[in-house]
């Protein structure tokens, strides 16, 4: 299996103009970094601090399944942060990923699937595997 996993964390600013309906909820320039963490699979966002002052992170997570297929397996975002978009803006970074890399996808995670079926371009059916 040759995957090249690369320890570095590749950083992607994402706007509010990709996906408009995820992002109803967001304050104006409300601007969010995901970090696509290679070599533990995750594609990660830390929107700010959580009650406790402890960073609050949002993740993504997924595996290879072949050499060149992937799973997403699930997302996560702290409550204080849902409905805000965070979850949309990990998704499209993971679908962004896929296209890029020319990865097919089994998408077991239910958020992911709804981010798909809900995107108006269609742009993302052709790498998920049914």
């Amino acid at each position: 299996m040759a995957f090249k996993m690369f320890s570095r964390l590749t950083a992607l600013n994402l706007r509010r103009k990709s996906h408009p309906a995820a992002f109803s909820a967001l304050n104006p320039g409300f601007s969010l970094t995901v970090e696509h963490d290679r070599q533990n699979r995750r594609f990660t966002v830390s929107p700010g601090s959580g009650a406790d002052g402890h960073a609050a992170c949002a993740v993504l997570l997924y595996r290879f399944t072949g050499e060149k297929e992937v799973d997403l397996m699930s997302t996560y975002v702290p409550e204080t942060f849902r409905g805000q978009g965070v979850a949309a803006q990990l998704s499209q970074a993971a679908m962004d990923f896929l296209v890029e890399e020319n990865l097919k996808a089994h998408v077991s995670c239910w958020y992911i699937k709804k981010y798909i079926e809900d995107d108006p371009r269609r742009r993302y059916k052709e790498v998920v595997i049914t």
